[in-house]
């Protein structure tokens, strides 16, 4: 069933008209779970662009000062750990 322009229009409008009929009564919530959704969506929204933000900082300021992995000196090279002498027999 497809619709029509008209009827489309007219659908439009009954949305926009209810959006702005809460956004008017300030309550642009129905419940508390909706509240506590969205909250939940805008920190996800937010992790994600934050995560993103360091992805550019790592990309564009530290690709560009850091010296090739080619030149690194051969003495800092050397095993790092601990030896475990418990497994020796």
């Amino acid at each position: 069933m497809a619709l029509s322009a008209e009827d489309l229009g007219r659908e439009l409008e009954a949305t926009a008209q209810e959006v702005l009929g809460k956004l008017k009564s300030r309550q642009p919530f129905q419940s508390e779970w909706d509240t506590a959704a969205f909250v939940i969506f805008l920190t996800f929204i937010g992790t994600v662009l934050f995560l993103l933000l360091l992805v550019l900082i790592r990309c564009c300021c530290c690709c560009c000062c850091e010296a090739p992995r080619s030149q690194v000196s051969p003495l800092k090279k050397s095993p790092k750990g601990v030896d475990n002498y418990a497994l020796e027999p």
